[in-house]
């Protein structure tokens, strides 16, 4: 049953080298050594909304090695197991923040502009100077003027351009440009993938052929062998075969390609087998699919401990390990109802600590205690996600070790609506790019920066009133700037994209990455346009890689 099997995945790495197979006679006759090709990198992105309690989510050190579990603040404790392969950048600020006065970004809404900038860093349009205008045209329909980071990394990396991620909407509700965050082009949102039986349709077809499986013993057992090592029989009867010298000679260079293209980790990972060990299996797939928009999807249990959420993860995972796509977005929805952890406010209401969307009112019962077991809820769904990448083997490390997988949320308080002190967790280091087991401000390097007011308000015998207005559960914005710009040039550079002669990212270039987006400054995007709208420190946080 192995040989039959090794012979599938000989055949599939076959399928793996031809895309190189020109090139074999010119490298011959060269005399040319293929050279080791590295992992595959692959960035992972997973986006929650309202931001956090922010008191009870930042670790209070925020310079320096991450060596315990003490060192993690009590949200984030589930990712103690990997606090080794964690970096948190701190004192980051994304760009376009919504404030009653209109002193650092533009007056259209708090949500729509804050998701369409995120990851754009682009104003949005139409535009409204009026930040309490109702006007349906641009409070609820204005989208960002060019295209987000997701999709300038997939049609950078892609052969022809046109490439686009893999964005799966969690618990598959529909996105408005109040919560939308992945655009191809101007005004133009991506829809993404609704429920998990779409992704996992698209995988299925990567899958290995043939009418035996591979079982967990047979994938052990193959695991990480060169593909030559595999098939070393089948070779060996070729190379006996009459052959002229040049034939010779390429079949040669033909096996070091292949060898040095990686091992048999990717192709003998991307089966029915593996799928079902990550909890992808069809029967999960199918639960994790039939939710509807009134049903609490992302906390019902599906199979065991598995959510509808963590179905969403494993196939995640399973894309990762397919390389099925080198850009992969987990986006979960807003206004949403977390029935399952016993709380009865939609998620937009809650974050204002109220029982509606305004911006100031008396207190609701528990808000605070409510918004950080959604918190919690969401540091697990991310612990899950690790864990799947980080069980696969892939060349001397894990799928994790080879990625950077990155928690991004939408705002730091989501009552102060705040963009600054952004909270950002990252997993694994890109193949060695970046720095592991540390927090590092990029702001001022500081060990003791902010941890923000999230507990000043509607915190049991603090304050029975809610004010979104004036800010003040937020961090004083005179703290935590280093634009999100910057952090965004790291991954780029990491995941092997290329500048312009301006460092703009762009198919085809030579340049490291060094500018991105309409602007680095919050204050530029106030009025939508700006002469002065620049890329003022251009460049990547050199103090994020690994050195």
């Amino acid at each position: 049953m192995i040989k039959q099997i090794n012979r599938r995945i000989f055949l599939r790495g076959l399928g793996g080298a031809a895309v190189a197979a020109p090139f074999l006679s010119s490298l011959a006759e060269r005399g040319v050594k293929a050279q080791s090709a590295a992992a595959p990198k692959r960035l992972i992105m997973m986006f929650t909304h309202y931001g956090c309690i922010t008191t009870k989510f930042f670790p209070k050190m925020s310079h320096g090695p991450l060596a315990a579990a003490t060192d993690l603040s009590p949200t984030l404790q589930p990712l103690a197991p990997y606090i080794k392969k964690l970096l948190i950048p701190r004192g980051i600020r994304s760009m376009n923040e919504w404030t009653q006065k209109m002193e650092r970004g533009q007056g259209n809404d708090p949500h729509t502009q804050v998701v369409g900038s995120y990851f754009t860093c682009q104003p949005v349009t139409p535009n409204s100077d009026d930040p309490f205008s109702f006007d349906s045209s641009t409070k609820f329909k204005a989208m960002p003027i060019g295209p987000s980071l997701d999709h300038v990394i997939a049609q950078c990396l892609s052969a022809d351009g046109k490439g686009t991620p893999m964005l799966m909407r969690v618990g598959n509700q529909n996105d408005t440009p109040q919560s939308g965050i992945s655009y191809a082009s101007a005004g133009t949102a991506f829809p993404g993938l609704g429920s998990p039986s779409q992704a996992f349709s698209g995988l299925t077809g990567l899958f290995k052929s043939g009418t035996t499986n591979m079982t967990p013993a047979d994938y052990a057992a193959v695991r990480g062998k060169a593909v030559t090592d595999l098939v070393k029989d089948d070779l060996a009867t070729l190379e006996r075969s009459p052959m002229s010298m040049d034939d010779k000679n390429k079949l040669e260079a033909w096996k070091a390609l292949l060898n040095d293209m990686g091992t048999v980790m990717a192709s003998a990972s991307c089966n029915q087998d593996v799928a079902d060990m990550l909890g992808a299996t069809s029967a999960n797939i199918s639960a994790a699919s039939k939710g509807s928009l009134g049903s609490d999807l992302l906390t019902t249990k599906i199979s065991g401990d598995l959510d509808g959420a963590d179905i969403y993860s494993s196939v995640a995972a399973l894309a990762a390990v397919c390389n099925a796509n080198p850009v992969i977005v987990l986006k979960y929805p807003g206004s949403y109802v977390f029935k399952g952890l016993g709380i009865t406010m939609e998620s937009h209401s809650l974050s204002h600590r109220l029982d509606n969307a305004g911006m100031s009112g008396t207190c609701l019962p528990n808000a605070v205690a409510d918004l950080i077991k959604v918190d919690t809820y969401y540091t697990t769904k991310f612990a899950y996600l690790l864990k799947l990448l980080d069980s696969m083997q892939e060349g001397d490390g894990t799928v994790l070790d080879n990625s950077a997988t990155v928690w991004f949320s939408e705002m730091s308080d989501g009552n102060a609506h705040n963009l600054n002190n952004a909270p950002i967790i990252q997993a694994g280091s890109m193949g060695g790019y970046f720095k592991q087991g540390w927090t590092v401000n990029v702001d001022d390097g500081s060990a003791t920066l902010s941890q923000g007011q999230s507990e000043s308000q509607c915190t049991d015998g603090t304050s029975n009133t809610s004010n979104g207005l004036s800010q003040g559960t937020g961090t004083d914005p005179k703290v935590a700037n280093a634009p999100i710009n910057k952090y965004f040039c790291n991954l780029m550079n990491a995941m092997g994209v290329k500048g312009d002669a301006k460092g703009v990212p762009v198919k085809g270039g030579t340049a490291d990455v060094t500018s991105y987006g309409y602007s680095d400054l919050t204050t530029d995007f106030i009025h939508g346009k700006n002469a002065n709208a620049a890329i003022h420190n251009p460049g990547e946080f050199t103090q994020l890689k690994n050195s």
